[in-house]
């Protein structure tokens, strides 16, 4: 009897989900368009004293404010761009937001007062904010679930690397020009991006996807958000550790100089500290997949205040050196690079029919409530490195609580059985 073979099925290729750009080149647009962000900030670190000296600024703690305008700014607009975007499309709005970034980084360079210098900055952050909402809404117009969870991370590996180079690069112009530069820098790079998304970037929401800008409509995606009780609970313990991250960036300088007195290690050692997040972001990519976010990220919070502790233990019985703050802070930092993606994704998973609108709400929330506690963490800074490690611990184990209440367990969905 003889066998027929049954006829091999055609191999037919998916469509790409962002036509006429490979995958590789995607992911890296979206992570140059993330990473003009950690210049914003990371890129003016070194410069603080010199930009406050020149401004005439009278306390160091005021320097903060540098950092702190650009985040409000970044944070409070967010919450425009998710309708806008779902109503017009990724694509004009994210190059709206990019050309407004560098026109106001331009205008920052020749700032001549504090208060000029602020409306820059909190402009500069208006448009930057366009990139926030707008990389995460276009990645989940393509992606979903672990998969965006491993693009997001892929894109946080080379986006990551900013806040490791950033400092260095400040430092480098400072050491051949004047502050002044560091923001015409800004100026060329966003205007790059600019030209080659224009050129690249395809529309990713399709014409029958497009909301008309209704109050009730609008009205309804911020209840979907704000009543899915994992998109609230991921999006407020994401505020809490992003809050901590920030009270880290407005004190980094001052803790180099005043409490370790080592301001010539700075750019190194904070390059150290960043590299283990871009490190965390790659090893997320690797297993995501096969472990879930849950139990992935949630491991990775406990960590975080764990290693948080320790460090405000050795601070507080004045066992503290530069050396142990560098291990634990990049440990803590490491940490904090595995949960960052897996919030973001498993908080958006559930809304994603509105994923405009509630990329805007949730970036709105994180940033500017990170924004908020980070500033308030920063003043308190005074000489030591307890109050900022303080707050680390506080902010981590309310997020641990924050995540157990919205899921009701930790490491697992709650449509997932227990394992005994």
């Amino acid at each position: 009897m003889s066998v027929i073979a049954a006829p091999e099925r055609p191999v037919i290729d998916k469509p790409s989900p962002h036509p006429g750009v490979g995958f590789v080149e995607f992911v890296a647009l979206m992570a140059g368009m993330m990473a003009i962000n950690g210049l914003a900030i990371d890129s003016m670190l070194p410069a603080l004293p010199a930009i406050g000296d020149e401004l005439g600024l009278a306390f160091e703690n005021q320097r903060q404010w540098i950092i702190t305008a650009y985040l409000l700014g970044f944070g409070a607009f967010q919450i425009v761009y998710g309708p806008l975007a779902d109503r017009f499309g990724r694509r004009p709005i994210l190059l709206f937001g990019i050309g407004t970034y560098a026109l106001f980084s331009l205008l920052a360079a020749f700032s001549t007062s504090f208060e000029f210098m602020m409306l820059t900055r909190v402009v500069q952050g208006v448009g930057s904010a366009a990139s926030r909402v707008l990389v995460i809404a276009i990645v989940r117009d393509c992606y979903s679930g672990r998969q965006m969870a491993k693009v997001m991370s892929l894109s946080m590996i080379v986006f990551l690397t900013v806040p490791i180079l950033a400092p260095s690069i400040g430092q480098a112009i400072m050491l051949i020009a004047t502050w002044h530069w560091i923001f015409a820098g800004l100026a060329i790079f966003a205007a790059l991006l600019l030209v080659w998304a224009f050129i690249r970037l395809p529309e990713t929401l399709h014409p029958e996807d497009r909301l008309p800008i209704e109050v009730g409509r609008i009205a309804q995606a911020f209840r979907t958000v704000l009543t899915n009780r994992i998109a609230v609970g991921y999006m407020l313990a994401m505020t809490l550790v992003l809050g901590a991250l920030f009270g880290f960036i407005n004190s980094a300088q001052q803790v180099f100089v005043d409490v370790f007195d080592e301001p010539g290690r700075f750019t190194f050692i904070f390059a150290l500290i960043a590299l283990s997040i871009a490190a965390a972001s790659f090893v997320n990519s690797r297993v995501v997949e096969k472990l879930g976010t849950r139990r992935v990220s949630h491991s990775a919070l406990i960590g975080f205040a764990f290693f948080a502790g320790v460090n405000l233990i050795t601070a507080l019985t004045g066992h503290q050196t530069l050396t142990s703050f560098a291990i634990l802070q990049a440990a803590t930092m490491f940490c904090f690079g595995l949960t960052g993606p897996n919030f973001g994704a498993m908080a958006m998973e559930p809304v994603g029919h509105v994923a405009g609108t509630a990329s805007s709400i949730q970036g709105f929330v994180t940033t500017l409530g990170g924004a908020i506690i980070g500033f308030l963490i920063g003043q308190q800074f005074n000489g030591t490195t307890v109050p900022m490690l303080a707050g680390y611990v506080g902010l981590g184990t309310l997020a641990i609580v924050v995540v157990w209440i919205a899921e009701g367990r930790l490491f697992q969905p709650l449509n997932e059985p227990k394992k005994s």
